[in-house]
Formats: C-alpha cells, sequence, structure tokens
C-alpha cells in the first residue's frame, strides 16, 4: 500500500508539474523570448507576484477594483422588489399611524352636526322610492283604463244621440284628427283626470 501512496504521489507531482509549464506558456507574452520556469523556480517567484501587478488576469469573476476574484453579484438581484417581510413592516406602520389617528379624533369627541343628515328625509325618500316604483306602474295602468272608457262612452253617446261617426274616405271609422287635435284631446283628458282626482 505504501507503494501505491508513493507512486500516486509521484504522479501527482508530476501532473502539477505539467499543468505549471502550460500555465507559464499561456501567460507568456508572444514578443518576450522568456522560457518557461520550472516548478522549483515558481515556487521561489511565488511570493514576489503576489506583490507585483504584472500578473494578466481574465474572467467574468476578477473585480478590477479590489483586483481580486469577485464573492457575488454586483447589486441584489431582487432589490427593486418589496419582500415580504417589508410589506409586513409598511403595513405595521400605517396600522399605527391610523391608530394613532382615531385616538386623536376620539379625544376630540363626536360633532354631532356631522351625525345629522343633511335633509331629514333621506332615508324615507331611499324607502320609498322602491314602493313608488310599483305604484305608478298600477297609476299608468289606471289612467289607461280611465281613458279607454272615456272614449267608449263617448262612442256609446254618439251612437245613442243619433250622431253616427262618418266614414272617413279610406273605410275607417271615427273622427279625422290631425296632430294638433290629438294633443288637445290629450290636453282636455288630463284636465278632466285632474278634475277626478
Amino acid at each position: 500500500m505504501a507503494s501505491t501512496h508513493t507512486t500516486l504521489d509521484a504522479a501527482a507531482v508530476d501532473r502539477k508539474a505539467r499543468l505549471a509549464k502550460l500555465a507559464s506558456l499561456k501567460r507568456k507574452q508572444p514578443g518576450s523570448d522568456v522560457t518557461a520556469p520550472t516548478v522549483q523556480e515558481e515556487e521561489e517567484q511565488r511570493p514576489d507576484e503576489s506583490t507585483s501587478t504584472d500578473k494578466y488576469l481574465s474572467g467574468r469573476n476578477y473585480d478590477i477594483a479590489s483586483k481580486n476574484a469577485k464573492l457575488g453579484f454586483e447589486s441584489v438581484p431582487v432589490a427593486d422588489a418589496e419582500t415580504l417581510e417589508q410589506h409586513a413592516k409598511r403595513i405595521a406602520t400605517e396600522a399605527a399611524e391610523q391608530a394613532a389617528k382615531d385616538e386623536v379624533e376620539a379625544e376630540k369627541g363626536t360633532d354631532l352636526f356631522k351625525l345629522q343628515p343633511k335633509k331629514p328625509n333621506w332615508d324615507l325618500k331611499r324607502d320609498l322610492a322602491e314602493k313608488m316604483k310599483i305604484l305608478d306602474v298600477r297609476t299608468q295602468n289606471a289612467i289607461a283604463r280611465l281613458v279607454r272608457e272615456r272614449i267608449e262612452n263617448a262612442k256609446k253617446e254618439a251612437a245613442t244621440s243619433g250622431k253616427a261617426p262618418q266614414a272617413s274616405a279610406n273605410g275607417d271609422q271615427g273622427e279625422e284628427v290631425g296632430m294638433e287635435g290629438k294633443e288637445e284631446r290629450e290636453a282636455q283628458l288630463e284636465e278632466e283626470e285632474a278634475d277626478i282626482s
């Protein structure tokens, strides 16, 4: 077992040396004739490289300002969105402000002039409006029925008195009445209805 560990350690050291050699070739500038340093030379130079700024670094995770790797996001991804904790805190402050306003108003007392309605019978009119809809329909039906009865009575009286309605040229029975005559007749009927009521 000891021999496998030693061979694995030797293989790991050899691999690290090859990787270091490839990395140094990659970092090498195109115009320089510097040969690739060995692993031992690199280990000796490492303390000096940490202070030097000649080192070429690339990649998306490099932060130029700190000269180091970026450790997180540049800005919080949900900075604009309101979190649940912020929403709860805002609601709590609004509720506290409203409670403070309510306490101040409670200490002042109630103003009796604000309690009474502007018109004293507004609630009666509100309740009466729906009941009046039914009565309005019944009233219109009653008026129509009375008008029909008067017209029938007028026809009967005309027939009994010997004045039969004359037939018009187109064969219709009844009076020919224009627009003005119709309006006058309606006005007379309304006056008669007003006298009855």
